[in-house]
């Protein structure tokens, strides 16, 4: 018994569709090899792998980045814990960020999110004279409370 697996068995060993699969090593997330009748088969390194991009889109990770992340990992053995601590590690800053973000928006969901358009009745106490279109476009009091958050 050859130890690579069919598109099939990563689908179920993994959980991912498939057409999932396909998308995925085309973006060059995953790799496969091809049988003497251009059959896919994946090395069970895939299903770690699959495992990590799986993780990586749950957090909201670009696939940009997690790909970017792979192409750290050696080729010749599945990762590891520690490869998944480095990875993960990475990409923390980027979760707090976004972490921050949103608990900005939740807290001033109910007022103003910051944006200057002084449609709200509140925005006319929170940004009196659309103070905030000095400093541009864009929600700059959600990005200052992101920032308080985050701890930044």
């Amino acid at each position: 018994m050859t130890d690579a697996l069919t598109i099939g068995e990563l689908a179920a060993r993994s959980g991912v569709a498939p057409s999932a699969l396909r998308f995925y090593e085309a973006q060059g997330l995953i790799a496969a090899h091809r049988t003497s009748g251009n059959q896919r088969r994946y090395e069970r390194a895939m299903l770690r792998r699959t495992a990590l991009v799986q993780a990586g889109r749950a957090a909201g990770i670009p696939l940009e980045q997690i790909r970017t992340a792979l192409a750290t990992l050696p080729s010749d053995r599945t990762p590891t814990r520690r490869d998944w601590e480095r990875l993960s590690r990475d990409w923390r800053n980027d979760l707090d960020r976004r972490i921050g973000t949103l608990q900005a928006l939740r807290d001033r969901l109910t007022t103003c999110i910051g944006c200057g358009c002084l449609s709200i009745d509140a925005c006319g106490l929170l940004n009196p004279d659309d103070e905030a279109s000095r400093v541009g476009p864009g929600a700059h009091y959600l990005e200052r409370a992101s920032l308080r958050a985050s701890g930044s």
